[in-house]
């Protein structure tokens, strides 16, 4: 999975000591390209400590050799590459939860979209400034399907189905970040989880450093991710290309919209309408948000910031 959007950081508003409290526990590793952890309150579980941990980790490896397209072995591998594979659950889900999603959005989010990021090197090669005549050419390879690219819904998937594996133990408070986030009930203050949005400067690589606002959650499940163009980029002949590409187009979106953070009952559908957010534009995307139900976002231009009615910072 590549570290395609800039995640939302936690901001723990409590000490390190007390993060450590008996009930909470934090298991962390390596995941999806990056760093995971998971804070969960595990009072009334009886499951021990050390399988919980070990049962995180399957969950991530077995949705790594299904949904990346970094692991040459996964499925999404090596059905790029021709093959004919049977899909598991997870790619089963993914597909389904990108079809929605490419209707509700006339195709502003389209996960056979990948021909069209690798053209432009944002994919899984180095290409960049394609011909009119080759992303003419990787627009027919989107519409046949060919080639799939999952990376802007399946860190928000991911969060979602460790969360329901906590579910499934009875945890009811905790909060899952593998680059996006899933945040539910209370932190270990009893407070609700704090989400920094970072500020969207072109070259920002210190998570955290500085922030544009804070949301903090009020104990209700919530998906909440990032994401933005000021990360990921590239200048040719003093012209900036971002990595946000309209699936409609085949060209980087050139509107103002800097940065998308987004909060939904789910991850992936916070994952999967940040994206929307940024290929479309800050108009259409404050229309979208606001036609959704239980669906809030901050978005912020090089103009100024819009946050919706029940945006809680």
């Amino acid at each position: 999975m590549s570290l395609r959007k800039s995640a939302a950081i936690i901001l723990c508003l409590i000490s390190l000591s007390s993060c450590s409290k008996p009930r909470y526990v934090e298991f962390s590793g390596f995941a999806q390209g990056g760093t995971y952890s998971v804070k969960a309150d595990l009072s009334g579980v009886g499951l021990p400590r050390q399988q919980i941990a070990a049962d995180i980790d399957s969950i991530l490896n077995r949705i790594d050799f299904s949904l990346s397209g970094y692991n040459r072995n996964s499925l999404l591998s090596r059905r790029n590459a021709g093959e004919d594979i049977e899909p598991d659950l997870y790619f089963s889900e993914v597909c389904a939860l990108a079809e929605k999603y490419r209707d509700l959005s006339g195709g502003a989010f389209d996960v056979a979209a990948a021909p069209l990021f690798d053209v432009w090197g944002f994919g899984f090669t180095a290409d960049s400034l394609p011909s009119p005549d080759r992303i003419a050419q990787a627009l027919d390879e989107c519409r046949a399907g060919r080639k799939l690219n999952f990376n802007a819904i399946a860190q928000g998937y991911t969060c979602d189905v460790i969360a329901d594996y906590l579910h499934g133990l009875g945890v009811t408070a905790m909060l899952v970040d593998i680059g996006e986030i899933f945040c539910e009930g209370l932190n270990a203050s009893g407070r609700g989880w704090a989400i920094g949005i970072d500020t969207p400067t072109d070259g920002n690589q210190a998570p955290g450093a500085s922030l544009s606002g804070i949301w903090v959650s009020d104990g209700r499940p919530h998906g909440v991710v990032t994401s933005g163009n000021y990360r990921k980029f590239y200048i040719r002949d003093g012209k900036k290309y971002a990595h946000t590409i309209d699936p409609r187009t085949g060209y980087p979106v050139t509107h103002n919209l800097l940065s998308a953070t987004v909060v939904a009952p789910s991850a992936a559908e916070a994952d999967a309408l940040a994206t929307i957010c940024m290929v479309v534009g800050p108009e259409e995307a404050q229309a979208l948000i606001l036609s959704l139900p239980d669906t809030e976002a901050c978005l912020i231009t090089s103009d100024g910031s819009w946050t919706s009615p029940g945006f809680k910072n």
